[in-house]
Parts: C-alpha cells; structure tokens; sequence
C-alpha cells in the first residue's frame, strides 16, 4: 500500500493514527503576520510543549498546512517532530496572495516552474528559504500534501495558473490538494475546473467550508463526486457553537457521507495553549469535542473514521 510522507520519512497507513488533518505549529514572521498577528508561531519550545502535550493524550500526526515561501518552517518541523514523537505531514504549493509580498515570486512564475517546484518538494526535499526571493535551497525533509487556496476572486487569471501548477504537482506526484475555502466563493466550480485539468476528486480535501459554505447542499455536492471535507470551526465559538458543529458532522454522516469527512482545528497563534494559555490547544479534539460528539450521539466507531481511519484513506488512496 502507497506510503504518507512526513518530515521524517515514509510511514505506512497504519501508522497514522489519530490525524488533525489542518494545523500550523510553526510560522515565521512575514507578510502573514502583517494582516493577522496570530498567524506567527515563531517560538519553537512552546509549539514543542503544544505537540507534546497533543501526543500525551492521543495524538499521532498533524498535517501542518503552511505551504513554500509563505513562512514555513521546514527544518524546524523536522526537530518538532522528532522530539515530540508526533508525525507531521509538510505542505507544498500556495496560500491566498494577501499573504505574499507584492515583489513575491508566486505572483509571476509560470505554470511549468510551479509544477517543478511543488513536484520537487514533493519528491526530493522543501526548501527552507523563497520567502522573497525565488528559492534555492532544499533540505532532505519532504513535503507530503500539496496546499492550495480559493480566494475571493475565485479563478481569476493567475489563480488558474497557480491552480494549474499545483494539479500538475499533484497528478505527477499522485499527493492530496487541499483546498483553503474562503467565505464568498463557490467551490463547485474550482471541483469543476480542477477535475476538468485530470485531478481524480479522491485527491482533493476542501477545508474549512464549515464555517465559509452555510448551504450544506453545495458540501453534497462536493461529496457527491467523491472529493474529501475537512472541518475545523471546532471551539472557534466567533463563528459557531460546538453544537452546531456537531450537526453539521449529523446531517452529513445520516447522508451516507460519513468515509469522506475529516476535522482539525486549524490552529493559530492564539490557539495554542503555550502561546496564549487560555486558548483551546492542539489537544481540544481529543479532550473536549470527541467527547462531546459521542454525548450527542455520534459512535466511538464514526469518531475513529474522522480522526483514524479517513485520514489514513484520503492520503494514500
């Protein structure tokens, strides 16, 4: 069976475990932090105490969903990973270009440089600078998922190219897309656009739609064709309740979608219990919204497919 690349190597699907399929453990400073200030997660002790305190009760992997030249952290990731135990899968590809310098590289490569560089990630190694400049070096750790990003313009000109880079990438390499959702959008039409290009729709997971898509048709829609969906509007009460979470996950399951759901909690600076100590941390699934779902009638069983056994499918099937 296909194997999971994570920042430290190979591991089989079994090996998975329980996935928070959307996190950010470790992000620079840049233009991210210029819009938002919460997306800076700069001090390696605490997202270590954050992962470690995530393993201690239960967690095994996270894919850490920052991708090239926007801030990540590639070598730190590995360290993170060897020393908390938990296995993170590393992202390649774009973010919405808010997040970009003006004179960024992503505004102007072409379509065959973009599939290179997300493929190269992919198959050989990230590279742990091009937060500006275009980039140049690459380490051992590879990238094992492609991240991507709908913003408001939708399929504008040069989000279609970006978009065309990335499922060169994915359908050379056979990885996952996934797909930021952002409020205002439709993404019927990028599964469209996307599947037109040859991308099987097994390869992509659309996240976030449970708080940017209200219209639980359009997400059976999307199911429909056999795409994945990752939420994570879980203890984000500015949008929503758990509640109402949970019947989101109700509805979706009753509807037979139940093998194509998966959850994360898409955490930021202010997220994190060892940045700010109030927050809910990496570890709120495991302690406070799996319990939950079971007290609202979701199955020990359904609970081990969003966080077990449906991540381990999406990331090798």
């Amino acid at each position: 069976m296909k194997e999971i690349m994570t920042v430290t190597g190979p591991v089989s699907p079994e090996k998975l475990g329980f996935c928070q399929c959307h996190e950010h453990i470790a992000l620079s400073k840049g233009q991210s932090y210029l819009v938002n200030p919460a997306l800076c997660i700069d001090d390696m002790e605490k997202s270590l105490e954050e992962l470690r305190r995530y393993r201690s009760f239960g967690g095994d992997s996270v894919i850490e969903a920052q991708p090239c030249g926007c801030n990540r952290m590639a070598g730190e990731l590995v360290r993170l990973s060897e020393e908390s135990g938990v296995h993170i899968i590393a992202s390649t590809g774009f973010h919405k270009l808010l997040f970009y310098p003006k004179e960024h590289w992503i505004h102007t490569m072409p379509v065959q440089e973009l599939e290179e560089l997300f493929a190269g990630e992919l198959e050989k190694g990230m590279y742990v600078d091009g937060d500006r400049l275009r980039p140049a070096r690459q380490c051992a750790a590879r990238a094992g998922i492609i991240k991507t990003a709908y913003d408001t313009e939708e399929l504008s000109p040069r989000y279609q190219e970006l978009f065309r880079g990335a499922a060169l990438a994915a359908m050379r390499t056979d990885r996952v897309i996934m797909i930021h959702v952002e409020q205002g959008t439709d993404p019927r039409r990028l599964f469209d656009y996307l599947a037109g290009l040859g991308v099987r729709p097994q390869r992509l997971m659309f996240c976030h739609m449970d708080r940017a898509i209200r219209d639980l048709e359009i997400h059976k829609d999307i199911l429909k064709n056999g795409a994945y969906l990752e939420f994570d509007t879980i203890g984000r009460f500015k949008y929503h309740s758990d509640e109402h979470e949970i019947s989101i996950f109700r509805e979706l399951t009753e509807a037979g979608f139940q093998d194509q759901l998966l959850y994360s909690l898409d955490t930021t600076r202010e997220r994190l219990k060892s940045y700010q100590p109030s927050a809910v941390g990496l570890d709120y699934i495991l302690n406070t919204f799996n319990p939950l779902l079971e007290a609202f009638g979701i199955s020990e069983d359904m609970v081990r497919k969003f966080s077990v056994t449906n991540p381990a499918r999406m990331l090798t099937q």
